[in-house]
C-alpha cells in the first residue's frame, strides 16, 4: 500500500510539472520614443548616400495639409552596432542591412512592445531602392498606426468629463481634460486648448443627409460648407472677420473610415477672412446613415512660427476615438 501511495504521488507530481512546463510568454519592455519618431538602423556611409536619400524620400516626405514642409517622421539614424539595450526599445524602427538576399518585411514586437520593425535587405542600390519603394507604403501605415495608438494611450490618462458632444450629437470622444468648451450652440460645439503662442481646436456640427451628392463638386462643396460654418460660428479677432478655407489651394480629400462608418477626410489650410492669420485643418465628414445626417468633426491649429505636425496628429488621434452611442 505504501508503494502504491508513493507511486500515486509521483504521478501527480509529474502531471503538475507538465502542466506548468508549457511555453512561457516572453517579457518585452515597453517601447519608448517621442510621437512620430523613427529610428533608422543602418551603416552610416549607406545613410549618407543614395540609399539614405531614398529613405528620406519616403519617410521624411512632407506631411500634407501643413503650411510649411514638415517630415512625416523625425528620423534618428544609428549604425547597427549601437542598436542594443534601451536603443532597441524604439517604437518605430527601420532596419536596413546589406545582404546577398534581397528582402523586405515588417515584424511586430521584436525588442519591445508595442513596436513595429520594418526590415530592408539588399546587395545593390537597385535592391534597396526596389524594396523601399515596395515596402514604404505599408511601413508608413504600420508606423502611423502604432504612433496613433500611443498618442491615444497617453491622453487616455486624463479625459474631460464634459458631455457637450454626447448631449448635442449622441457621440463620445476621448478628449484630454485640458480642452475646454469655448462655444456651444444648437448643432455646434467648439472645444479648445491653449498652447504656446496659440491654440488647438475641435469643432463638431451636423449637415443634412443629402449633402455632398455630386462627386464632381465635392471639394468645392466642402469649402462652401467650411466657409459658411466659419462665418456663422468661428469669428476672427475683429468684427467682420471669420475663419474660411484658404482660397489659394484646394484641400486634399481622401476616403476614410472613422467610428466604424464611411467618411471623407479633408486636409488643408484655414485663414481668417480680412486678417493675416492661418493654420492647418483636418475635417472628417462622416456618413451617419442610422441618423440620416452627415456628422462633421474638425480639428484645427493656430501656432504661428511653430511646427504643427504633432499638434495636428494629436487632433487626428482625438477625432479617431469617436463612437456613436446606440439610439443616437
Amino acid at each position: 500500500m505504501k508503494k502504491i501511495g508513493t507511486l500515486c504521488l509521483t504521478i501527480l507530481f509529474v502531471v503538475l510539472l507538465s502542466c506548468n512546463s508549457g511555453p512561457k510568454k516572453r517579457f518585452l519592455p515597453p517601447s519608448t520614443g517621442g510621437i512620430n519618431s523613427l529610428m533608422v538602423v543602418m551603416d552610416t556611409e549607406l545613410w549618407k548616400g543614395a540609399v539614405g536619400d531614398k529613405i528620406r524620400e519616403h519617410f521624411a516626405a512632407p506631411v500634407l495639409g501643413l503650411p510649411q514642409g514638415e517630415p512625416k517622421f523625425s528620423i534618428t539614424q544609428i549604425p547597427p552596432q549601437v542598436f542594443k539595450g534601451a536603443t532597441a526599445y524604439s517604437r518605430s524602427v527601420l532596419f536596413v542591412e546589406e545582404d546577398t538576399i534581397s528582402r523586405a518585411y515588417i515584424k511586430t514586437n521584436v525588442y519591445a512592445a508595442p513596436q513595429k520593425v520594418a526590415v530592408v535587405k539588399g546587395e545593390t542600390y537597385n535592391d534597396f531602392a526596389a524594396n523601399l519603394d515596395s515596402l514604404s507604403g505599408m511601413a508608413i501605415a504600420a508606423f502611423k498606426k502604432v504612433e496613433m495608438e500611443e498618442a491615444q494611450k497617453r491622453f487616455q490618462r486624463s479625459l474631460t468629463k464634459d458631455k457637450a458632444f454626447e448631449e448635442e450629437f449622441g457621440i463620445s470622444l476621448n478628449v484630454p481634460s485640458l480642452y475646454k468648451v469655448g462655444k456651444r450652440e444648437k448643432n455646434f460645439v467648439w472645444m479648445d486648448i491653449q498652447i504656446p503662442k496659440g491654440n488647438m481646436n475641435i469643432i463638431a456640427y451636423e449637415m443634412p443627409w443629402d449633402s455632398f451628392t455630386n462627386d464632381s463638386t465635392f471639394v468645392n462643396d466642402i469649402v462652401r460648407m467650411r466657409d459658411s460654418i466659419g462665418k456663422k460660428y468661428v469669428p476672427g479677432p475683429y468684427d467682420g472677420t471669420f475663419m474660411m478655407t484658404e482660397k489659394a489651394f484646394a484641400p486634399h480629400v481622401f476616403p476614410a473610415q472613422i467610428g466604424g462608418k464611411k467618411a471623407a477626410e479633408a486636409r488643408g489650410i484655414w485663414e481668417i477672412n480680412g486678417y493675416p492669420m492661418a493654420g492647418p485643418f483636418l475635417t472628417y465628414i462622416i456618413n451617419d446613415q442610422e441618423n440620416k445626417r452627415k456628422l462633421v468633426l474638425e480639428g484645427f491649429t493656430f501656432a504661428p512660427s511653430q511646427e504643427k505636425r504633432d499638434y495636428m496628429f494629436e487632433l487626428e488621434a482625438i477625432l479617431k476615438t469617436v463612437k456613436f452611442n446606440q439610439g443616437s
